[in-house]
């Protein structure tokens, strides 16, 4: 368990396990579900939007679909009209390390990280229900996807814990979200309590002070605003639509089961 973030060898991950890594010089993180077999499951943009908004600034935490898997054919299994995506763990890692997102732990440890998207004071689920929610997601769908309200760590807290906000709009249960929002704002913010603090040093400890208590009030694991909403139930929860061509499902499903374990490219 680290100060920063938990990073764990392959050996060590297993089916359920919520795990990212680090894009762009430790700029953000990218989540997703590992299924086993080399396999992880994650949420990102739909096939038709990856190209047409590419320039946009939100895309800071949105990873794209690999190129070819030079290993598993069915590497980058995605829905046309889904943002979920099926890849290997090479292909998600992008040559990256690998970090395993803590659960469970206690309000001391999860104050003491200095980053978000790293950990949670919420329970997990046992690893065949997460699984279970990340492959039908896979098959369904999981809404579009939003920057701050439903991104790739929201996805991916959902499988683990099945909890959501019930009310729309409003702050996702991302906690790297939380955290690009709550530095800025927790700066604004304590600029009432210039006069208390004692110079510079003052005026840090109460902004590093408020920052840590945003961070704590939006984690998924102490807000009241969440409940706990099946997967199957999914499609009648405020703001998620999954997949509505019923035909185009039912003839991928089969597919989607195949995919379990991958297989890989023979040699030339």
């Amino acid at each position: 368990m680290g100060l920063l973030s938990n990073r764990v060898e392959r050996s060590e991950i297993r089916p359920g396990d919520h795990i990212y890594t680090w894009r762009a010089v430790y700029a953000y993180s990218h989540h997703g579900i590992y299924v086993g077999g080399s396999k992880v499951v994650h949420f990102t943009r739909k096939k038709e939007a990856e190209g047409s908004d590419s320039s946009d600034s939100t895309s800071i935490l949105i990873s794209e679909a690999p190129s070819e898997c030079p290993t598993f054919p069915d590497c980058g299994f995605q829905l046309p009209n889904s943002g979920v995506m099926l890849t290997c763990l090479d292909c998600f890692l992008r040559n990256g390390s690998l970090y395993s997102f803590e659960y469970g732990v206690p309000s001391t440890v999860f104050l003491a990280k200095l980053r978000g998207g790293t950990c949670t004071i919420a329970q997990s689920d046992p690893p065949e229900v997460v699984v279970h929610r990340a492959m039908y997601l896979l098959q369904n769908g999981f809404g579009n996807y939003d920057i701050f309200e439903k991104n790739c760590e929201d996805f991916a807290l959902y499988c683990k814990t099945g909890l959501l906000p019930v009310e729309e709009p409003g702050i996702g249960t991302s906690g790297q979200a939380s955290s690009a929002i709550g530095m800025p704002l927790a700066a604004l913010l304590s600029t009432p309590f210039k006069l208390l603090a004692a110079g510079p040093l003052g005026m840090a400890t109460v902004t590093a002070g408020m920052y840590c208590a945003g961070r704590y009030i939006t984690d998924i694991g102490v807000r009241k605003d969440v409940a706990k909403v099946e997967v199957e139930n999914l499609s009648s929860h405020i703001g998620f639509r999954l997949i509505e061509d019923e035909e185009s499902v039912n003839k991928q499903s089969e597919k989607v089961k195949n995919l379990l374990p991958m297989k890989r490219k023979r040699e030339r």
